[in-house]
């Protein structure tokens, strides 16, 4: 049976605060929004952007860009931010990374991104599963940068390393929310097993970037934020997302307050200054928000300056 959420039955009502005029997102072509979903239908895959009920999912599947949910949609867990179903999963679709690997070229993705619901009932939480779909995607997609947004491999041992050995483009596994929150946050989850998870990513393979994403309006301050950074920053992440929370029901953990645009901006400031190779920080950021166009941006600055270089 899939409950939603069932650590918070009986729990007290929420109310969802009024989304100020910031938080909005548009629908900028609906064909191609149309097309994008009908691929996805065609192959029977999930989302994240449907899943987890993603404010921007309008914006990117007019863009064709849709992040593929891998593994079904039912996560063992219950995060107290999160919509995504919770109850016991279906076994594995052995045939999901062919469907995936040929979507991702139906929809001609030059960065494809893959992320999964947590299978602590697996013995190796699904680190084999990302394996296939990582390497089935590359095999007939070869121009395709690939990143993956991985859950934490809780008490899976060494699992996590058949997913570093698919030898993804990016490795991203979200820290979600200051240490002091995890507890009501993310009660099944570790935080400094998530920071050594992506110290480790980047400890066995140097030229996979490593990347991180974080919520914030759930009740943390500004020095919790930036420690948050400073720890991710001493595992060598590259990349970090910033973005606000959005309560999904009067169900989930509540909303303590939206930051103001201004706010991010000064966040992505002080994140640039710990040395992230890559900052997003706006209201409606998400993991794979514009994920492709800022990694594309990345490279070809990465070429500029390699070239540079060389001529001097």
């Amino acid at each position: 049976m899939k409950i939603r959420h069932p650590e918070k039955i009986n729990k007290p009502i929420n109310p969802i605060k009024k989304k100020p005029k910031w938080i909005r997102s548009k629908l900028t072509n609906s064909q191609e929004f149309f097309l994008t979903k009908s691929i996805v239908n065609q192959f029977k895959l999930k989302t994240v952007c449907q899943e987890a009920n993603c404010p921007n999912i309008t914006e990117c599947w007019s863009k064709r860009h849709a992040t593929f949910l891998i593994m079904g949609d039912t996560c063992t867990r219950a995060c107290a931010f999160c919509d995504v179903i919770t109850g016991k999963p279906k076994p594995l679709d052995l045939f999901e990374p062919l469907k995936i690997a040929k979507a991702v070229k139906k929809l001609n993705l030059r960065h494809a991104v893959i992320t999964s619901v947590d299978r602590d009932d697996l013995d190796d939480g699904g680190a084999n599963h990302f394996y296939e779909v990582i390497k089935e995607t590359r095999k007939i997609n070869p121009l395709t940068t690939i990143e993956v947004l991985t859950p934490d491999f809780l008490r899976k041992g060494d699992s996590f390393k058949k997913v570093i050995e698919a030898q993804p483009d990016v490795f991203n596994h979200n820290i979600e929310t200051v240490p002091g929150l995890y507890r009501q946050v993310r009660p099944g989850s570790r935080y400094f097993n998530s920071i050594e998870l992506l110290k480790n990513a980047k400890r066995i393979d140097k030229n996979i970037f490593t990347k991180s994403g974080l919520m914030v309006g759930l009740g943390e301050n500004i020095n919790e934020v930036i420690q948050v950074m400073d720890d991710l920053r001493s595992a060598e992440v590259d990349f970090l997302t910033i973005g606000q929370y959005l309560q999904p029901s009067n169900k989930h953990h509540p909303l303590e307050r939206y930051y103001a645009p201004d706010e991010f901006q000064d966040l992505k400031t002080i994140a640039e200054s710990k040395g992230f190779l890559l900052v997003s920080s706006s209201p409606l950021t998400r993991s794979s928000y514009h994920a492709d166009e800022d990694f594309a941006a990345l490279q070809k600055n990465r070429i500029k300056q390699t070239n540079a270089q060389s001529i001097s």
